[in-house]
C-alpha cells in the first residue's frame, strides 16, 4: 500500500527516514545539540541533503528528566515547523503525546504526528484527523510518558503489540485519519526490556501482515547498547545500521534516526540486494 504524508505520496516499496531533530537541551544521544534555531537549521538541511524524507521534530526528551509544560513545549516546536515548511518540501512530524502540541505544530505546517506514548491523550489522533495529517500507533504498552520500564512482562509482547496498535490505528481511521496516512511503530525500549525489544524485531512481518505500514525507531537505543555491551549512545551506530538492515529486510517501512547518511545507505543496499533498488552504477565486468 502507498503512503501519503501531506501532498507527499511513497510507493510502497520505498523505505523512508525520518531524520530526529531535538529541540531539547538534554536528549539522550546528542545533548542538545540542535536545540538553538540556527543549528537545528543547520542539522535539518543536511538531512534533507542526505536523503531524509521525513523531519521528526520534539520538544520533550523521552527519558525522565526536566519538566517540560505545553506551553514551552510549543514553543520549542511550532516556530520550527514553521521555519522548515518556509524552507524546504518535505514531510514535517511532530514528536508529541499532547494533542494541544500536535495542533499547534499542525497548524504551522506539520503533516505528520508521531504520537510515541501510544494514545496516552486519546485527542491526540482527534487533532490529526482535524488536519487530515498522518499519526504514528506506538505501543507503549501503556506505560506514561516519561519514565522507564520496571520489570514489566506480557504474556506474548508481539501479540501485545499488533492488538494495541491495531486498536489504535482503527480508532484513527474512524475518527477520519486518512486509511493511508497510519503507520504502526513496536515502540522499542518503550514499556519493554531489551528482550522484548529484540522479540519485537525478529517478528516484525507478523505487524507487517496486519497491512498497515511499520515504522521502527531504533536509533542508538538502550536494547541496541544491552544487545552489545556498549554503554555510550555514542558508540551504538554499528549495532543500529544491522538493526536497520534486518528489518528493512522484515519489511519495516520508515526508519526515525540521527544517522540519516548512513541510514540511507543501509537501506539502499538492503533495497539492491532484494532486487527493488537497481545498482547506482553497474561496470564491473562490462569494459
Amino acid at each position: 500500500m502507498s503512503l501519503r504524508l501531506g501532498s507527499t505520496t511513497f510507493d510502497d516499496d520505498q523505505t523512508l527516514i525520518m531524520a530526529i531533530v531535538n529541540r531539547t537541551p538534554d536528549s539522550f544521544y546528542d545533548k542538545g545539540a540542535t536545540f538553538t534555531d540556527s543549528a537545528a537549521l543547520e542539522a535539518i538541511d543536511r538531512a534533507v541533503g542526505e536523503g531524509a524524507a521525513i523531519i521528526d521534530v520534539g520538544g520533550v526528551k523521552a527519558g525522565p528528566g526536566e519538566h517540560v509544560d505545553a506551553a514551552e513545549e510549543i514553543r520549542r516546536t511550532a516556530s520550527l515547523v514553521a521555519a522548515i515548511r518556509a524552507r524546504h518540501d518535505i514531510v514535517i512530524s511532530v514528536d508529541t503525546w499532547r494533542a494541544e502540541v500536535g495542533r499547534a505544530a499542525c497548524a504551522e505546517g506539520a503533516t505528520l504526528v508521531n504520537d510515541a506514548w501510544g494514545g496516552f491523550e486519546p485527542e491526540l489522533a482527534v487533532v490529526a484527523a482535524e488536519f487530515a495529517a498522518g499519526l504514528v500507533c506506538t505501543h507503549t504498552g501503556g506505560a506514561t510518558p516519561r519514565t522507564r520500564p520496571h520489570r514489566v512482562e506480557y504474556t506474548d509482547v508481539v501479540a501485545d503489540i499488533i492488538g494495541s496498535t491495531v486498536s489504535e490505528a482503527e480508532r484513527a481511521l474512524a475518527l477520519g485519519v486518512p486509511r493511508d496516512s497510519i503507520l504502526i511503530d513496536p515502540g522499542h525500549d518503550f514499556g519493554k526490556n531489551t528482550r522484548h525489544s529484540l522479540e519485537a524485531t525478529r517478528r516484525l512481518p507478523e505487524m507487517v501482515a496486519s497491512g498497515w505500514p511499520v515504522l521502527v525507531s531504533l536509533s542508538r537505543k538502550d536494547f541496541v547498547g544491552e544487545a552489545l555491551d556498549i554503554a555510550a549512545p555514542a558508540d551504538r551506530l554499528l549495532g543500529t545500521l544491522a538493526t536497520t538492515a534486518v528489518s528493512a529486510w522484515l519489511g519495516a517501512r520508515v526508519y526515525r534516526a540521527h544517522d540519516v547518511a548512513a541510514t540511507r545507505q543501509t537501506l539502499d543496499m538492503v533495497a539492491s540486494i532484494m532486487g527493488t533498488r537497481p545498482p547506482a552504477v553497474a561496470r564491473r565486468g562490462l569494459a
